[in-house]
């Protein structure tokens, strides 16, 4: 990755996920953020979709993180892609 080795305090840190589907990939992203000195409370995650388990699981570990999204869907199916959703962004994106 090409995060800095350590974050000075106050430093603000806008994370981009376009979509938020189980959290699980986020809060490997938060987790290492924050362990190299990033504050959540000065944090901003921006996405275009998310499902509830996501915002669930990011509010219970990071109370004082913020979170933008432009919709909040349903849910997430058996294979953990949100529903209705967009499908894949990266597929979407690269056109793989």
């Amino acid at each position: 990755n090409k995060l800095p080795q350590e974050f000075k305090p106050q430093t603000q840190i806008i994370v981009l996920e376009p979509m938020l589907a189980t959290g699980s990939s986020i809060m490997v992203a938060m987790e290492e953020i924050t362990k190299r000195g990033g504050d959540p409370a000065l944090m901003r995650i921006i996405s275009v979709v998310a499902a509830p388990p996501a915002l669930q699981k990011l509010s219970q570990a990071y109370p004082s993180l913020n979170i933008y999204t432009a919709i909040i869907d349903e849910g997430i199916n058996s294979k953990g892609y949100i529903v209705p959703g967009l499908g894949d962004a990266g597929d979407r994106s690269f056109g793989t």
